[in-house]
């Protein structure tokens, strides 16, 4: 019985060359193409092997894209092989190229959908982030994204993308990203759906908006594992968006995904990092709508307030504020509809909580809390925080007052984020471990711990 083939991206090219149903042919012509390398002596055999995994070496691939080449009428790279760099397969490095970026895609997604349960997330690298971060901004834009390949690729193929990337966003929002079930699912779409698609025929328009729709798969993606505290993934996922956006030619939408790992970069402890990453955000973003300004200021001020750059921080959260209260007046892309004065005030209380500014912090509890109810994940990561904040403020009461209320919470939430937020708050109150009202409070703590 033969084995099946695992070299989609080779076996496509064969086909549109019509070598489809001619290995041997194919073989034939790769050893003329090769004569001068010497006595070349590939056959349908070869072939076989190669469809079914097998790497040829590097005189071999640089053959075989020119006898493709030939028969295509066009360029055709090594990298389009399939074949990808045995150095580069689950580094989060920012492809060179477009062809790189479709490489690296294929290889990281097929790696997570078949290893999700098995993978060891590894850490986030804060050199390579910032790397990937002048490359988005500084390199030149792709002249052209057009393809052709074994599949047609239409305008409603890719909308259809964007639908779900919309499904997985609600899935996340309510039920955070902790299960590995979700994130295989998706794994397995961008696989058989989102891969074939990249490898297809399509438009440079088309294919911009098919960058577009693979990107913020992959960013939406990117989040779920870093909500799951997958951080190695994570960073693979988005700084492959990120290239799939420069290829989209969508500024905005790559500032978005500097701005998340920003984000991450902060949750890890890197404020120096996530400073200079949301800068760079907001400086490739240009003169952005103003739902998406407030999104990267307030993101900024979150990283100056780990930092303790106490002006730096209060100035960034103006600006958001300024940006949120002229967010109804403009039109903004569709992925910033979620930032709301809901979001923007929780990023308020946790930048001035870290700058111990507590009195000015609470002040925006009210608003942080006043979301919508798909929001569960943030609402219960806003009413830890009010928690902690209370907490280490001093306000032993308060803190437990708003403790019970984490209780009250639907369960099921499954999420590292929240989890870490559950920690901090129970490491702040153990000293005060012996007042029954903590102690009930922290049995209370574990309780949710358990069922998250």
């Amino acid at each position: 019985m033969a084995r099946p083939v695992t070299n989609a991206a080779f076996e496509g090219l064969l086909r549109a060359a019509g070598y489809g149903n001619a290995h041997a042919a194919f073989a034939r012509q790769l050893n003329h193409a090769g004569r001068n390398q010497g006595a070349w002596r590939y056959d349908a055999a070869s072939v076989y092997w190669w469809l079914r995994g097998r790497r040829p070496g590097e005189h071999v691939r640089a053959a075989m894209a020119e006898t493709l080449a030939r028969k295509l009428g066009r360029l055709v790279a090594e990298t389009e092989l399939g074949f990808g760099a045995a150095d580069s397969i689950g580094t989060c490095a920012y492809p060179a190229s477009v062809d790189g970026a479709i490489d690296t895609a294929e290889q990281i997604w097929m790696r997570l959908s078949k290893h999700l349960e098995q993978h060891s997330s590894g850490a986030f690298d804060s050199g390579k982030t910032l790397q990937a971060a002048l490359s988005w901004r500084y390199d030149l834009p792709d002249e052209a994204v057009n393809r052709s390949g074994r599949q047609q690729v239409t305008p409603t193929d890719v909308q259809s993308l964007y639908a779900l990337a919309d499904h997985f966003t609600d899935l996340d929002r309510c039920h955070g990203s902790g299960s590995p079930r979700t994130r295989a699912v998706m794994a397995d779409f961008l696989v058989r759906q989102v891969a074939p698609m990249l490898r297809g025929t399509y438009t440079d328009v088309v294919g911009r908006d098919l960058m577009r729709a693979a990107a913020t798969l992959s960013g939406q993606l990117a989040f779920m594992s870093y909500d799951a505290g997958e951080q190695a993934i994570a960073q693979q996922h988005a700084v492959l968006g990120l290239r799939l956006a420069k290829a989209a030619d969508d500024r905005l939408y790559g500032a978005h995904l500097l701005a998340n790992l920003a984000t991450q970069a902060v949750f890890l402890g890197h404020a120096r990092e996530a400073a200079r990453l949301v800068e760079a955000a907001i400086d490739g973003a240009g003169r952005a709508p103003a739902a998406v300004r407030a999104r990267l200021h307030a993101t900024a001020a979150t990283a100056y307030g780990q930092s303790g750059e106490r002006r730096a921080c209060q100035l960034a959260l103006t600006k958001a504020e300024r940006a949120i209260d002229r967010a109804g007046t403009e039109s903004g892309p569709r992925w910033v509809g979620y930032f709301s004065p809901a979001h923007l005030a929780g990023a308020a209380l946790r930048c001035l909580g870290d700058l111990h500014l507590y009195r000015q912090a609470l002040r925006h509890a009210p608003d942080a809390l006043a979301l919508s109810s798909q929001n569960t994940r943030t609402r219960a990561l806003h009413t830890a925080l009010v928690a902690l904040t209370h907490a280490r403020a001093g306000d032993t009461d308060a803190a437990c007052n708003w403790g019970r209320r984490l209780a009250q919470h639907p369960t099921g939430i499954q999420s590292a984020r929240f989890q870490q937020r559950i920690r901090e708050l129970a490491s702040v109150l153990g000293p005060n471990q012996a007042s029954p009202q903590v102690k009930g409070v922290l049995h209370a703590l574990r309780t949710i711990s358990a069922v998250t």
